[in-house]
């Protein structure tokens, strides 16, 4: 390690590289984590309150078609929010999010399709 002698608790005493040097977490200030935070529990209090809504609809609701797009299209907004903020796909290259949502473009159709062509052998999920 040419340059970089280790102190005796291990660390380097002269790495000024962007990932260990002290000064690199200066550029955020305390606005920015108030915002972030804010942000994080916007989603967070989104998402529960989604999936109380769902517990409600299980009890109140009657068994059908009607429930269960309901309780899918429910399910994929909660999955949304959950890959775009904690999972921070939103936060990057275009080319990346679409790689990853292309393939589950086509298998959310694949179980659609399966779903209606399941419908049509004795009534069925969408009853046609």
């Amino acid at each position: 390690m040419s340059g970089s002698h280790h102190t005796p608790h291990g660390e380097y005493d002269n790495d000024q590289s962007d990932y260990t040097h002290p000064d690199v977490h200066l550029h955020h200030d305390e606005a920015h984590g108030v915002a972030i935070r804010k942000q994080i529990w916007f989603v967070f209090v989104l998402l529960a309150a989604i999936t109380a809504v769902e517990f409600i609809i299980a009890f109140i609701m009657p068994r059908g078609t009607g429930r269960n797009v309901l309780f899918i299209g429910m399910t994929l907004v909660k999955a949304g929010y959950i890959v775009a903020y904690f999972m921070h796909l939103k936060d990057e290259v275009r080319s990346l999010m679409i790689t990853l949502l292309l393939p589950l473009t086509f298998i959310l159709w694949l179980i659609l399709a399966l779903l209606i062509e399941g419908g049509f052998y004795n009534g069925g999920w969408f009853n046609l």
